[in-house]
């Protein structure tokens, strides 16, 4: 197949002033109305039998009225053995037909093309999960997701594989499914094939592309039109994995003349970093990685890889690296992201956090910034009836606060004892780790200038704040002080950790941290950038233990590689002197050297002296504490939920009271 619509190259658009991202493009029988696909993403919304919920429903059905032009379900297994996720989405019965045609009946009503992606998991996929033994090329345990020692597939079971993977083609097909991908990448069954490390054989399965040829030979031949497709990571990125070099050889023996089109990521589960990208790293990172593709192949070629801005966007479609965009977590944050990108209207995006994917083992996958992700019918529309609203704190709860009564028609006034909005998360986005976290403050920023929201900063609240003047309603939204633990001090300045970072001083020669929990290490790390010594004292036995896997695959060996770092883990601090501090941990009591200030960081403390006055003032629907004062906190996708959901509480009062 090769491009035929002249407006899919970015080089020979008609109309110069329309981005290359808003203009269509063919692949195959289909025809994209803009560049922007949401990729597959797993999302743990199905059912434990793999079909599709409602509530999964509305999310794609979304992401299409928020305009992408086409939508994937996520990696969908072809075989039940190849399960790898307890709600994952499965195409491996016809019982999935019902479901995926109400998904692509409404998809296309809102003028997108659904796609699903076929999928095994081969040795990523584990019997707690799927009920089976695992199969693989060769028997090479993974150990990222537990180890379990999968069976080698013989022949037979490799020719039943390729027939579930063209009978899953049929059903998407019969469903009504537009477009379909095989999932060639990210360590999964066709890539262990293709990769060194995970094919061991010496049949001719040993042959590399010979099982992904055989794959794509057999969905053809049972769809000669289906649009079809193969992703696949344009490196491992691991030891002994494909490099970009070897890929680019196999992908030369690849049947891409079956095929309409190619999208390109990188990694595998030994390395996750590349299949999902941290904050710290470019955007559009693979664009290069695309690139050699994107100029060798006749088909078109989409990219994947913290494609998180229209700036970045545009800059990889017209530099011609690739023709499409597969993004994932950008519309996870925003649904709106293609109408709102090709209107040059502000859009709430994505911090790179991925709390998403390292939610995925605990249930349906949540998105810190937005918090509708999962439940997008429950999403109010404005009220009738406004009311005066005072939100007490400027963090990120008292912000999703204020904006969400707003939106919902209300008038709000915010109040901040400090100068500045964000609370602090303001002061997280300061630090190496987190170089996108300001990016949604300064969203909500713009969000409240156009809103009816007035800002009141340096402005501690009490009781006499209001005057006669009583709002309908208070939100508390104030947080949390540091816990302060019970120690022996003498000679020795000691201070919050987040104190340091308020206070805005210098990056000190050395410094001393009682914690090894989130705070304690993004400090550290960021510390450490500064030449900073630090020494860390942790009762925890890991270091960042309440952060996800992904949110650290950076951070954590980073810091064991800094010599300036020097870890005591597992151990408690008890007396505090000058330059030394006494610990017990599993060795017994004794004193390690501990320069400079120390810094505590021992979780945080809700006060309720303040909740307590402003009940006083009797606001006639109540006062409301949220995030870390209303000990609800812990995340800042918690926060925010509880925050929209105060604001439709208060909404939905101020309705029956008008109707009383």
């Amino acid at each position: 197949m090769t491009i035929t619509d002249t407006q899919s190259n970015p080089h020979t658009r008609s109309d110069p002033s329309i981005p290359t991202f808003a203009t269509p493009l063919t692949i195959g029988a289909a025809v994209l109305r803009n560049r922007f696909v949401s990729a597959p993403m797993e999302r743990n919304y199905g059912t434990a039998d793999g079909l599709l919920t409602r509530e999964y429903i509305d999310y794609i059905v979304r992401r299409a009225r928020g305009g992408a032009a086409l939508i994937f379900t996520e990696a969908s297994y072809v075989r039940a053995d190849g399960k790898g996720r307890i709600r994952q989405l499965g195409v491996d019965t016809d019982e999935c037909i019902p479901g995926l045609t109400t998904l692509a009946h409404e998809v296309h009503e809102h003028g997108a093309l659904l796609g699903v992606e076929l999928n095994h998991g081969g040795r990523t996929a584990q019997g707690s999960v799927s009920g089976f033994v695992p199969v693989a090329p060769s028997p090479i345990p993974c150990e990222v997701v537990g180890g379990q020692m999968p069976e080698q597939l013989d022949a037979d079971d490799i020719e039943h594989i390729i027939e579930c993977f063209a009978d899953a083609a049929e059903r998407c097909h019969t469903a009504g499914v537009d477009v379909i991908s095989l999932h060639g990448g990210h360590g999964y069954l066709i890539h262990q094939f293709l990769s060194p490390a995970y094919n061991h054989r010496s049949d001719e399965w040993a042959e590399p592309t010979l099982f992904v040829n055989r794959v794509i030979g057999a969905v053809r031949d049972r769809l000669p039109d289906m649009t079809l497709g193969l992703r696949f990571s344009a490196f491992e990125g691991s030891a002994g994995g494909l490099t970009a070099e070897q890929t680019r050889e196999r992908m030369a023996d690849v049947a891409t003349d079956k095929l309409d089109f190619l999208d390109v990521s990188a990694g595998n589960y030994e390395a996750g970093q590349w299949i999902i990208q941290p904050g710290e790293w470019e955007r559009g990172l693979l664009r290069g990685h695309a690139d050699p593709y994107a100029r060798e192949f006749d088909i078109p070629v989409g990219v994947a890889g913290r494609i998180s801005s229209p700036e970045t966007a545009e800059a990889i479609l017209t530099s011609g690296k690739a023709d499409f965009l597969s993004m994932a977590r950008t519309l996870h944050a925003d649904p709106d992201f293609p109408n709102r990108a090709i209107a040059g209207e502000r859009y709430r995006p994505c911090i790179a956090c991925n709390f998403c994917i390292d939610s995925l083992a605990a249930g349906p996958i949540p998105c810190t910034v937005n918090p509708w992700v999962g439940r997008e019918a429950a999403e109010p529309e404005p009220s009738v009836r406004p009311i005066r609203v005072a939100v007490v704190g400027g963090g990120m709860a008292g912000l999703g606060a204020a904006r969400e009564l707003a939106r919902l028609g209300h008038h709000v006034d915010m109040y901040e004892q400090r100068e500045y909005l964000g609370g602090d998360f303001a002061l997280a986005a300061r630090l190496r780790e987190y170089p996108e976290y300001r990016r949604i403050i300064d969203w909500y920023l713009a969000e409240i200038g156009v809103l009816d929201i007035s800002c009141h900063t340096g402005v501690r609240v009490d009781a006499t704040t209001f005057g006669v003047s009583r709002p309908d309603a208070i939100v508390l939204a104030t947080g949390a002080d540091g816990h302060a633990p019970d120690l022996d001090v003498a000679d020795r300045t000691v201070r919050d950790v987040r104190d340091f970072l308020r206070s805005g001083d210098r990056a000190p020669a050395a410094v001393t941290i009682y914690g090894a929990d989130r705070e304690a290490a993004a400090v550290a790390d960021d510390l450490l950038a500064h030449g900073t010594r630090v020494v860390m004292i942790g009762p925890q036995e890991t270091i960042a233990h309440d952060v996800g896997r992904r949110a650290k695959i950076v951070l954590l060996p980073r810091l064991a590689a800094d010599p300036n770092l020097t870890a005591h883990l597992g151990a408690r601090v008890t007396s505090v002197r000058e330059g030394k501090v006494q610990i017990t941990d599993a060795d017994g009591q004794r004193w390690v050297d501990a320069p400079g200030e120390l810094l505590v960081s021992q979780g945080i403390e809700p006060s309720s002296e303040l909740l307590v006055q402003l009940r006083s003032v009797s606001p006639p629907l109540g006062v409301h504490a949220i995030g870390d004062a209303g000990r609800d906190g812990g995340s800042v996708q918690a926060a925010l939920v509880t925050a929209v959901d105060i604001a439709r509480e208060i909404d939905f009062r101020a309705g029956e009271a008008a109707s009383a």
